[in-house]
């Protein structure tokens, strides 16, 4: 069964923002708190506390109920994604949801993002492969994050995925880490402050973020 945590929660949020963690491409097994994938999410959720509450967003993270994708036609995580977000909907009505996800969550975050309810994505070094389908961005608001060190999802192929999204998307963008790798232990601010302009960016509440390489 999957799990949603509530890391923020205004009686009035501006804007919704689920966390979507990474997983394995073939795994049947329960998602565990002990396990990477989530933890790495968690401790992204606990650092965007402040955030949240200085810009009166409701932030959310999403344990799903199994550790792989699985599926290719109808995917574990994706299923518990549109659940979460039929959730987090139905306690806020009408507000805006941001999905941010890492790895096989930037894959999430892209097919879910049709939901009626989301108005954008930010992949973290998304699992984005060749030939994945697009339609879930289509009229919303994507940004991308991938290290240049990644050997783990392939910086080319999310760069590919983003730029075959621009004029399908509402706006498309991929911004590249150069020595960033894939668990985003390096340079982990540079990481979470993308988060934070992405989601800003998209909620419209300030303007477009300046270069990143400014920030290291």
């Amino acid at each position: 069964m999957s799990r949603l945590d509530h890391y923020a929660a205004p009686a009035e949020p501006r804007a919704v923002v689920l966390l979507l963690h990474g997983g394995q491409q073939h795994n049947i097994e329960p998602v565990k708190d002990r396990h990477a994938s989530w933890w790495r999410m968690a401790a992204l959720a606990r650092s965007l506390r402040r955030h949240a509450a200085e810009n009166d967003l409701a932030l959310s993270l999403l344990q799903y109920a199994q550790r792989g994708w699985n599926d290719p036609i109808d995917p574990s995580p994706v299923k518990d994604a549109r659940k979460a977000i039929s959730e987090l909907s139905d306690r806020w009505p009408g507000v805006p949801v941001v999905l941010v996800g890492h790895s096989m969550g930037g894959r999430t975050a892209c097919r879910a993002a049709d939901e009626p309810s989301v108005i954008g994505a930010v992949g973290l070094a998304p699992w984005l492969p060749e030939g994945e389908p697009n339609s879930g961005v289509a009229g919303r608001h994507l940004r991308v994050m991938h290290g240049t060190q990644d050997s783990w999802t392939s910086p080319a192929l999310s760069r590919a995925y983003v730029e075959r999204s621009q004029g399908t998307a509402a706006s498309a963008t991929w911004t590249s880490l150069p020595g960033g790798g894939h668990f985003m232990f390096r340079r982990s601010a540079v990481w979470k402050r993308f988060v934070t302009d992405s989601v800003t960016d998209i909620v419209g509440v300030t303007s477009p973020h300046a270069s990143y390489e400014d920030r290291t």
